[in-house]
């Protein structure tokens, strides 16, 4: 995958690799120590809340919590693997 500046994704809609809108992304956790990105925290659409979201965690604001390992493509959407 090639390089994108992380300004280039602030406010970028999230789609599962289903077509399913998931919502917008909010902010990408790191891991402090090595530097790692871990998670995509993405602030869900009003659809995509009656949606089954598979194994996608929940942080305390509802937020889904979308492991970047999941990330398959990042063009108009970020993509993740549902």
């Amino acid at each position: 995958m090639a390089d994108i500046l992380a300004e280039n994704l602030s406010g970028k809609a999230v789609m599962g690799s289903d077509g399913t809108e998931l919502g917008m992304l909010y902010n990408i956790t790191m891991n402090h120590k090595t530097g790692a990105l871990t998670d995509l925290l993405v602030s869900p659409d009003e659809e995509a809340l009656g949606v089954d979201t598979g194994s996608f965690d929940r942080d305390d604001a509802g937020r889904f919590r979308i492991p970047v390992s999941h990330v398959k493509a990042v063009k108009d959407y970020i993509v993740v693997q549902r």
